[in-house]
């Protein structure tokens, strides 16, 4: 078992291809064999040497015995598997820092992001000299219609956080020249989510829109809580704004508090009745919801803290075929030499 930063590769035998393509995959037993039927054309008829980086995030189903049936046939799939589930960020993260072609391209196994554009993202890239790609979303109607408003939403927000460069509907499906697939390896994320640290890196970056479509098979492994951790995890990941958002919450309840104080020292001052406790309860709930509020993000900021003191790996690597092939070739080339 290897960790997050003992990637095995054969490179003197091996020379580094022109594009690698990134998949990360969580029990698609049902659409990995129905994406690869459809990438693997598509990537033969480029032209160009390509592999394919598959990373099995600790799969439960029938997914790792089908990738190994598929590498039997298809050479260019490097398999990575983990020895746990560790998320979709993890994986992408294995999958770049494992990536050696001259342009990397992420894309995921459910076929909502469709493999005809990255020929597109390729040829945009060649012609204008571009280190980004996006695949940027151009119609969202196979999503629901609260997942529509919510992703809304949230770009707005990240696009407040991290500027112009942030990319309105972009997800996870991108081109990355070398350059900058070396820069994020360089920064010392411990949980990066790329959607925010790629537009932050600000190199030349260019547009391709597509329809996303419907998922090939199974079930969507982004459910409402995942989706919420993703929102926490980016505005916690790159921004203090939200402290220094209870900061002025804090403030405002201080303001509102004492002017009560002066209203109601006041209303004793000429002989009024102060009325029943409904205000004064009112009061405190809201000052009792801002501290709970604080106290709730300050644990958010503090808890990334003690993650990267600790210094865990955000991943373990159990199985790489690429050491199966590195393995082979030595022992050849020993029998060739005793003989």
């Amino acid at each position: 078992m290897q960790n997050a930063a003992a990637p095995a590769r054969d490179a003197a035998d091996r020379p580094a291809p022109v594009l690698s393509v990134v998949i990360p995959i969580y029990n698609e037993q049902e659409a990995l064999p129905l994406t690869v039927a459809r990438l693997r054309p598509i990537l033969d008829g480029m032209g160009i040497s390509y592999e394919v980086v598959g990373i099995d995030d600790g799969s439960t189903d029938a997914t790792p015995m089908i990738m190994q049936k598929i590498r039997q046939e298809w050479p260019e799939l490097r398999i990575v598997r983990f020895a746990r589930n560790s998320g979709h960020q993890a994986a992408l993260t294995a999958g770049i820092h494992r990536a050696y072609g001259e342009y990397v391209v992420s894309i995921d196994a459910d076929l909502q992001d469709p493999p005809e554009k990255i020929v597109e993202m390729y040829e945009l890239a060649r012609e204008k000299n571009l280190d980004i790609v996006y695949g940027v979303r151009g119609d969202r109607g196979t999503d629901t219609f609260f997942k529509r408003r919510t992703a809304g939403v949230y770009y707005w927000l990240m696009r407040k956080l991290v500027g112009k460069n942030m990319p309105n509907q972009a997800g996870d499906f991108r081109l990355l020249s070398r350059a900058a697939v070396d820069a994020l390896k360089s920064l010392p994320e411990h949980q990066p989510v790329y959607r925010l640290l790629v537009p932050w890196l600000g190199f030349s970056s260019g547009e391709v829109v597509y329809v996303r479509e419907e998922r090939v098979a199974g079930s969507t492994h982004y459910p409402l809580s995942k989706m919420v951790r993703l929102a926490l995890d980016s505005i916690t990941n790159f921004s203090a704004s939200p402290l220094r958002l209870a900061t002025w919450l804090g403030l405002l309840s201080f303001l509102v508090c004492f002017c009560l104080a002066i209203y109601t020292t006041l209303q004793y001052a000429f002989g009024s009745t102060v009325p029943g406790w409904s205000s004064l309860f009112i009061g405190m709930l809201f000052i009792g919801g801002v501290q709970l509020i604080c106290v709730g993000l300050l644990g958010e900021y503090i808890g990334r803290i003690y993650s990267a003191v600790q210094a865990r790996p955000a991943y373990f690597v159990g199985y790489d075929s690429a050491e199966d092939s590195a393995a082979a070739g030595r022992d050849q080339r020993v029998s060739e030499y005793a003989a």
